[in-house]
């Protein structure tokens, strides 16, 4: 069953990591001013510390569950020993996590076997690899789905793909889930790191690309990077501008198609209007705070 956690992480423009074998960081994260927090048990946690990035989960639970923010968990992939383990360990917590992301993914069993060990959890699948695009109808039209999440770091690791600055090989992966998430009403695709921490312009300019490709999120890995990620997120002025008057022209016709700029204005323009203001309405966060929160990477 949906929950207002549910509703949130659906509309949530930053998600942050932070390493689940390092409980001090989970505070500053929390604080950072990330609309969501992932709690990594994969890449971020080496082998021999897995074990004890689930007992530090276990012991904060509490304290993350009631911090405000929809925390997710990253487990390792569901058909790994590792994986097994975060499954049997996070089924055990009460109450259950809202959201779970799942690496790798390649296939629908991938995911229902995430979703039996903890029911009515959010899935937030990583396509990430030349099977995960290939099965990405699969992934996507698979029950518990809530976005698509791109992990085109590893997808490149995966390929073979050397990419361009301006990642155009890439094109391909995020137009195909850009298309699946439309086919099967998911909440707006997630996008990848920026793994250059001081280099906003670089941040700026990827996500946006990613809202180019109808993206409404991204990944980050430090704290500095939220505040930068929802303000190349929000609309412009001139959005807002033209939002405002599309809502505008839509009351005053009561609801009928009318004509703004020499242009047709009806119901999809202006769910569209309505979605750049909602947004627009969101605070961003202090970069000082942001920045203020330490390294989460």
């Amino acid at each position: 069953m949906p929950t207002a956690h549910h509703a949130t992480l659906a509309e949530a423009r930053s998600l942050l990591f932070v390493p689940g074998h390092r409980p001090e960081r989970f505070a500053k994260a929390l604080a950072s001013g990330a609309d969501a927090v992932v709690v990594d048990l994969e890449d971020a946690v080496p082998a021999e510390l897995k074990s004890a990035a689930r007992q530090a989960i276990l012991a904060s639970w509490s304290g993350l569950r009631s911090a405000g923010v929809p925390v997710v968990i990253r487990v390792n992939g569901p058909s790994t020993a590792f994986g097994r383990e975060d499954l049997a360990a996070l089924a055990a917590l009460a109450p259950t996590p809202v959201a779970v992301m799942v690496p790798k993914a390649e296939s629908a069993v991938d995911l229902e076997a995430v979703r039996q060990a903890l029911p009515g959890a959010a899935l937030l699948p990583l396509v990430e690899s030349a099977g995960g695009l290939e099965a990405l109808r699969d992934i996507a039209g698979s029950e518990g789905v809530l976005r698509l999440v791109v992990g085109h770091i590893d997808f490149m690791a995966d390929t073979g793909l050397r990419c361009s600055p301006d990642e155009r090989e890439l094109d391909p992966l995020r137009f195909a889930v850009a298309m699946q998430t439309r086919l099967y009403r998911l909440a707006s695709a997630i996008d990848g790191v920026t793994t250059s921490i001081g280099d906003e312009e670089r941040l700026c300019t990827d996500a946006r690309r990613a809202l180019n490709f109808g993206f409404g999120a991204k990944l980050c890995i430090h704290p500095a990077q939220v505040a930068g990620v929802h303000e190349a997120l929000a609309p412009t002025a001139v959005e807002i501008d033209w939002a405002r008057r599309v809502v505008a022209a839509d009351e005053a016709a009561g609801g009928a198609a009318v004509q703004l700029d020499g242009r047709m204005v009806d119901a999809p323009v202006v769910l569209q209007a309505r979605r750049v203001l909602r947004v627009a309405s969101r605070p961003a966060p202090s970069r000082n705070a942001s920045s203020a929160a330490g390294n989460e990477g």
